[in-house]
């Protein structure tokens, strides 16, 4: 498998890192969670969330929407058969910027997180070309 395929699986797996920021259920969940979590209806409690929690779990989202293009323009990449070393870079450097991107809406700074999504964005739209 190349490195490009295991950085689609980092990318499916990245944003439930970040969702384990807030607080995942435990044995004791209402400890770990706080007051007020019920199983039953985990995103009513998600939706109360505040602070970094509240953008942790909207750095998971983000992760998730993200996913699917990168996830097809790798394929993609490899299909048309793009050089393999460029798929492997470009899907790192997605990756990378994922990382970034999460750690950089998780402590509240907008403008890196918003210049770091456009390079994971740059980085897909390379995939999306490099076997053209």
């Amino acid at each position: 498998m190349t490195i490009g395929y295991w950085c689609v699986l980092a990318a499916a797996v990245l944003p439930q890192l970040f969702v384990l920021l807030t607080g995942v259920p435990t044995k004791d969940a209402a400890s770990r969670w706080g007051k007020g979590y019920d199983n039953r209806e985990p995103r009513e409690y998600l939706a109360k969330l505040e602070g970094w929690r509240r953008r942790a779990r909207a750095a998971e989202a983000n992760g998730y929407e993200a996913f699917a293009p990168f996830a097809a323009a790798v394929i993609i990449a490899h299909l048309t058969h793009a050089p393999p070393r460029t798929v492997d870079l470009l899907a790192l450097a997605f990756v990378a910027c994922r990382l970034a991107h999460g750690a950089f809406y998780i402590a509240d700074l907008r403008t890196l997180r918003s210049l770091i999504w456009f390079g994971g964005v740059g980085a897909t739209l390379a995939l999306f070309l490099s076997g053209a």
